[in-house]
């Protein structure tokens, strides 16, 4: 064991255009990424375990309507919430899994409850479902994950659609949370949420749960949570092709990351982002959007929070 350990999280790459943020949310972003990163803190600090690390830290995600994943999930085009999430472990890949969920309060518990409780990785909404009631977790009525805000951008999402126009707001369609760490024995792990796209199509299921494609976690090569276009980050694959560019092409976690975000992604429609950390704690964070809500922390406890791609670091 060493004392070294670091974790990064995202709250999505579907920031807030710059012209339309004010003062005041933007501190209330900075402090929802700052507390989930308090929340995986208080894990790895005491030498806990990565896999708890990222799952408080995305649960303190959920729990903000802030953001798109748990209380904060975007509405389907008819209505309705379907969120996904998924758990990864670096050491002997271990996964959870699940899609198209409403009830539990905290999605990537499902997903952890599958990890850990299930011969299988991935399971959809019905099943998934009876087991987090079997489990016990914690369950919430359909009004507390109901936003004005979700419920406003889902009406002006579809009243274009009438028109025969689709909104270009990022935050419509790249809203996602994620975890990743590295703890102190070197094990990684990644776990990310969301609620989908705005008027999402129902039965849509994007990237964050589909493993190698928006998580996945190696201790060989790194552990990554995606945001961004959910389509085209399946097709590229876009979470294994970093871990494959590291194992077989012996690339830094830095190279290899920015490649498959700035190249394979953005060059394709791909538009987003994702959070990284490699065995020996070094920690990405690209994106080829404007922004993407992150963060940082290390065992030196100095916090570090962002929102636009050339934000200086916020310390609060």
């Amino acid at each position: 064991m060493t004392n070294r350990f670091s974790l990064a999280v995202h709250g999505g790459a579907g920031t807030i255009l710059r012209r339309q943020m004010t003062a005041e949310k933007e501190t209330a972003y900075h402090a929802g990424i700052k507390l989930a990163l308090e929340a995986g803190y208080a894990v790895l600090e005491k030498g806990g375990d990565a896999v708890d690390a990222v799952v408080e830290a995305v649960c303190a995600l959920e729990d903000n309507p802030l953001f798109n994943a748990g209380r904060g999930a975007v509405f389907t085009a008819d209505g309705k919430h379907e969120m996904d999430a998924a758990v990864m472990e670096g050491t002997n890949r271990h996964v959870g899994a699940t899609a198209g969920i409403c009830g539990p309060r905290n999605p990537v518990r499902v997903a952890r409850l599958i990890m850990d409780q299930s011969e299988h990785v991935f399971f959809g909404a019905d099943a998934a479902i009876k087991m987090a009631r079997d489990a016990g977790l914690r369950f919430e009525e359909d009004d507390y994950f109901h936003t004005e805000v979700r419920w406003h951008a889902l009406q002006e999402t579809l009243k274009l659609r009438a028109e025969g126009k689709e909104s270009d707001d990022p935050a419509r369609r790249h809203g996602t949370v994620g975890a990743v760490a590295c703890d102190a024995n070197g094990k990684l792990a990644a776990a990310t949420s969301t609620g989908g796209m705005t008027a999402k199509a129902p039965g849509r299921i994007g990237d964050s749960p589909v493993i190698g494609a928006g998580t996945f976690a190696d201790n060989q090569t790194c552990a990554i949570s995606a945001t961004g276009h959910g389509e085209v980050f399946i097709r590229y694959c876009a979470a294994h092709e970093i871990a494959a560019r590291m194992r077989h092409r012996g690339e830094s976690l830095a190279v290899a990351a920015d490649h498959i975000v700035m190249e394979d992604l953005g060059k394709n429609d791909g538009s987003g982002g994702l959070v990284a950390v490699d065995a020996n704690g070094n920690v990405s964070m690209p994106m080829n959007s404007e922004g993407m809500y992150r963060g940082v922390v290390t065992q030196d406890g100095r916090f570090e929070t962002f929102i636009y791609r050339d934000d200086e670091p916020h310390q609060g």
